[in-house]
């Protein structure tokens, strides 16, 4: 029984591993979506310092780019995975009316 036991134990912390990881990745692909919405609807209605407070408290670390045409403001949030699947590059875009419409 300790046999079973002693092989199994890798395999399923492993698996929780994997499970954590997983709901971290997701809650930050939505932190970076929630951030690229708020920041274009700041942007759109031309308040910098709103944007850049959006930016800074809810993607660290992360880089963006702020396209305008068409009468929309998009911006793009782009950054890594945390732990185990670092190697992920995440992107989420948020797009705005330009001038508050």
């Amino acid at each position: 029984m300790s046999v079973e036991f002693a092989v199994a134990l890798p395999v399923v912390v492993l698996v929780l591993v994997s499970l954590v990881a997983g709901v971290v990745l997701v809650d930050r692909v939505g932190r970076f979506q929630s951030v690229a919405a708020v920041t274009a609807r700041a942007l759109g209605r031309d308040d910098a310092p709103a944007a850049a407070a959006a930016l800074a408290g809810g993607a660290p670390g992360a880089s963006t780019t702020v396209r305008r045409g068409g009468g929309l403001v998009c911006v793009v949030v782009q950054g890594s995975a945390p732990g185990p699947f670092a190697l992920l590059p995440l992107r989420a875009t948020g797009c705005a009316a330009e001038g508050g419409r």
